[in-house]
This record gives structure tokens, sequence and C-alpha cells, in this order.
């Protein structure tokens, strides 16, 4: 096929305008072109009145080696490149007979394309996850929200599907991809359930409810490929040997024998973090970022960031990316922006207040949420590793304090925020979070370095975004979970740098941040256990 970049169209263009946009640049009539594939679609918001789309596309034509030849100066007619995924082994009799199975702790997304690619691969894993399989963890989920009760074991945080299952189902990143294992990523997404677009549109998103069946049809699928997946099983001790993992102990008293273990937990395994820092696992504290969620109506983001476009079925409710460095030093930025969504409650842990951002795949609830929060780095915790969970906990435990110890979330409105104030009613914008949101005022829930980044932000976002400073609009806090707060080091095998057998992978690990690295990092690590595996 033929892969072709840089088509622009306007934004209510047709079907017949990108053919025709197709025959006009390799310059074929009708009759030569046999198929299309868009590869990407994408648009540029920075000049609402002229927005358009731009297209990459994969074309079939009668003769294509002589259309390649006529455009072989133009980088934009190129031979559409290898997108497939190839397996790196594959498990045989020996392999599968003969060794221990390989183990997966953490059945998030990164835990899910591990233990996927290994069963794809014929080396049938044993998944162990904590939580609860994930419509029993939705029910505990909306426990919190709509009745203010906790299960630590079952939450936004711990369960099948991991923390990506409560937010937009966001499925693009920044990572470096050579390989293209996003797109295996995204294509495993569709084969499960999916909708098709998400391979071609260059935000692609699935949302909460239709992520759950996903969830489900995957792990149906490792099942079939002889992979086992158990649930309510908690790691609280392994075994080593000699720097050699041998095995995994349950919170159950069973004993695991193991000797290759995918550890895929989540950036909120706190006491797993524990154990394996107290059983010499190298590890270190690495930046985070904390902050709140601010809510304004999806409409005024529309029509700032969309102009006379708001409102476009095709466009979808707009979003946005921002960032400010303060003159304190600080970076202040927006993180998992959240079109036409809401503000969810995300501890895992009692006495503690956390917030999330979460879409449905319509992406049509009133407000538009994102967390700003501000760069922190291990010298503002100073310690050893496990430093930076305590300071996140302080925030946590000050926020539950804030919000009247209900798990109701203190709140503010921006206005108020700018001069100091507290808030003692809402205004035009009703925040979403559930159980509710308590006015207070927030200058005390984070370091007063972070309040002046922040208040310093708000006025320079609004110079990119028309009415973000609003009075009205709603700060919930606080956003604390932006990514782990440390890392499992690994070597270039994958492994610890300490533990052979272990292999330290995804978000929780330190090397991830989303549903689309953290499922990327999962398959890398996959890929190195069964070469392990397989080598001579």
């Amino acid at each position: 096929m033929i892969h072709i970049t840089e088509l622009r169209l306007p934004v209510n263009h047709t079907p017949q305008d990108l053919e025709t946009a197709i025959l006009e640049r390799l310059g074929i009539s009708a009759s030569e072109l046999l198929d299309v594939e868009i590869f990407k679609r994408s648009y540029d918001a920075r000049k609402k009145a002229a927005l358009s789309f731009t297209y990459i596309v994969d074309v079939s034509v009668k003769d294509p080696i002589a259309v390649l030849k006529r455009h072989t100066e133009d980088a934009r007619v190129t031979p559409t490149p290898d997108t497939g995924y190839h397996y790196v082994a594959q498990a045989s009799h020996d392999t599968s007979s003969k060794r221990l199975r390989p183990v997966v702790v953490g059945f998030g997304p990164c835990g899910i394309f591990a233990a996927l690619l290994l069963a794809q691969m014929g080396f049938k894993p044993l998944v162990l996850e904590r939580g609860k399989a994930v419509r029993e963890r939705t029910k505990d989920t909306w426990n919190l929200w709509r009745k203010n009760v906790l299960d630590p074991e079952s939450n936004v945080q711990f369960g099948e599907g991991g923390a990506g299952t409560f937010s937009d189902g966001k499925l693009y990143s920044q990572i470096k991809d050579p390989k293209f294992y996003g797109r295996k990523v995204i294509r495993e997404f569709v084969k499960a359930g999916a909708p098709e677009e998400i391979v071609y549109v260059a935000k692609p998103h699935i949302g909460t409810f239709r992520l759950v069946g996903v969830v489900e049809k995957m792990r149906e699928e490792i099942i079939a490929l002889g992979g086992e997946i158990r649930f309510g099983q908690k790691v609280v001790g392994l075994e080593i040997d000699h720097q050699q993992l041998r095995g995994l102990t349950l919170e159950s008293g069973e004993h695991i024998a193991a000797d290759h273990v995918v550890l895929a937990l989540g950036h909120s395994a706190r006491d797993t973090f524990k154990v394996l820092h107290e059983a010499g696992v190298y590890m270190e504290a690495k930046p985070f970022s904390v902050g709140f969620r601010i809510e304004h109506p999806q409409s005024m983001i529309d029509r700032a960031r969309l102009g006379p476009h708001a409102g476009n079925k095709l466009i979808g409710a707009a979003d946005y990316k921002l960032v400010h460095h303060a003159n304190n030093g600080r970076s202040v930025y927006s993180f998992c922006m959240c079109p036409g969504g809401t503000v969810v409650a995300a501890t895992s842990e009692p006495n503690r207040v956390v917030t999330n951002g979460m879409s449905q795949y319509s992406r049509n609830e009133r407000n538009a949420n994102a967390g700003i929060v501000v760069g922190i780095t291990p010298a503002d915790y100073p310690g050893d590793a496990m430093a930076g969970i305590e300071f996140q906990r302080t925030i946590e435990s000050k926020a539950f304090e804030l919000g009247g110890g209900t798990y109701e979330a203190p709140g503010q409105l921006v206005g108020d925020f700018l001069v100091g104030k507290a808030s003692t009613a809402f205004g035009s914008v009703i925040p979403s979070y559930k159980p509710g949101v308590h006015l207070t005022d927030l200058a005390s829930s984070l370091p007063d370095y972070a309040i002046q980044a922040m208040r310093e932000a708000l006025p320079a976002f609004e110079r990119q975004i028309k009415g973000f400073s609003m009075h009205d609009a709603v700060l919930t806090g606080v956003e604390t979970r932006t990514s782990s707060p440390l890392r499992i080091t690994r070597g270039d095998d994958y492994q610890s740098l300490n533990i052979k057998g272990l292999y330290p992978a995804g978000e929780g690990a330190g090397y991830a941040g989303g549903i689309l690295s953290a499922g990327v990092d999962g398959i890398k690590v996959a890929e190195a256990v069964a070469l392990s595996y397989t080598a001579p």
C-alpha cells in the first residue's frame, strides 16, 4: 500500500472530498484507486477560524510501483510502513511443561497486556489481582461515590482494569514508539469491542462504561489461551534466594513458586511497595505532581477552543493542554483533561480524599474537568524511596479533614482561591464530584509553593483560554496520584537491578503514565519474559 501524509481538508468535508484529495496528490484517476484506510486523523485548534482536519491514509492502487516511482521526491508519498505486531517468541512443549509458569501481579492496563501477550505466545500466565472482577468492583466504587463507604481492596485504584477503568479511557501518549506497539494495544482494544475509530483518531478514548466490557473480553481471551486469573489475591511476601526470585507469598498464606514475575502494581499499591522495599528490592524516589481538579462549563471550553466550530460532531467536545512556568521555579500544568466528564473520588485508603477525572465515550456531561497540578521532586520530600508516599498521605489526610471527614472533597471557587478567601456558595458551575464538595479555603491543603504557583498560573491560562480563571469555576482537592512517587529500578533486560526474575512494569513501577503507555510497557516486559524462557 501507499502511505500519504499531510492531507488537509476543511472541517465540514465529505468522504468524497477525501477521495478527491488522494487522487490529486497521487495524480491518478478514480478507477485506479482500489481502497483507502485512514491511518490517522487530527485537527489543529490554534487557528479557530481556519480549523481543518489533517489526514494520514494508506491506499491501494492498481500500479503502486509506478505511482511510487513518480513520487520519489515527495516525502509525503511513501510505501506503507509495517505496523503489524510480530511475536518475539513462542512457547514450546519444553518451555511450557518444564518451567514454572510466568506470574503477573496486577491486572490493570500493564498487567492485562503483559498477560495477554504471554498467553498469545503460549506461556499460559497466572495473574494475581488483589481487587475484584470489574463489574463487582464497579459496584464497590459506586458505594463510595453514593454512600460514602470505602472498600480499601475494591475501588478506583484496585481491581480488574486498574485505575484507567474509571477515567476517560484515553489511548494516546507522547512515548516514542518506533515498533508501533501502541497500535497493537489499540487493535486489541478494538478486537475486544472498542469503537473502530480509535485506530485512527488523534486522541482516541473509550470511556468508562465501554472499558468494562472490553476488559472482560480481554480476560476471556487470556483464559481461553490457557492463562489463569485469580482475584482477591494480594502479594505480601517474596522468596528470594541469592538475588533470584523463587516465589511469592499471598495474604491467604499460600505460597506460589515463581521465577518470572511481572510486577504491574499500579501507582497506589503502597502496601506492596513497602513489601518490596523491606525485601531489599532496589527502588528510588521520583518526581510527581500534586494539585486540584478544575471544572468549567464544557460549552465555554468548546467556544474558546473551537470558535465557530464548537458543537461539530466530528470534532466532539474540546480539550486543552496548558503549562505555565511560575516565578518560584515550579511548573504548573493541566493533567488528564476530561471533556464532558466528571470529577470522581479516587482514594484507596480510609480517611483520605483523592480526586481524579472520568468521562464516558459520549463526553456529553455539563462540565469539563482537568487536574491543575504542580511538579515536585524528591527534594521536596527528603527521605528514602518511600518518602513520596508519606508526602501524598499527608496531603490526602488534610483534604479529608478540610472536606468535613465524610469523603466529601474540599472545594473553592477560582475567584475566591485567587484572593485567598474561603468560598461559601457555588455560582454558575455546579461541581460533579460525588459524594459531594464541601466549600472551604484550599490554601492549607497543599504546600505554600504549590498554592503560590497555581495562583500565578490560573490568570496566565486565561490568556490562552478565555474564561479559564472565571470566578465561578470550581477547584476540588486534592489530586495526588498523578504518577507513582517511586521507581522500581530495572535494567535493559527489564528485570530488577538486584533481583533476577522480577520484572517491574507499568505506571506503578515508574515506567508509564496512562493506559496506552502502560499497555505498551506490558508488551515490552512480556517480550523480555518470553525471551528469557526461550533463551538457550
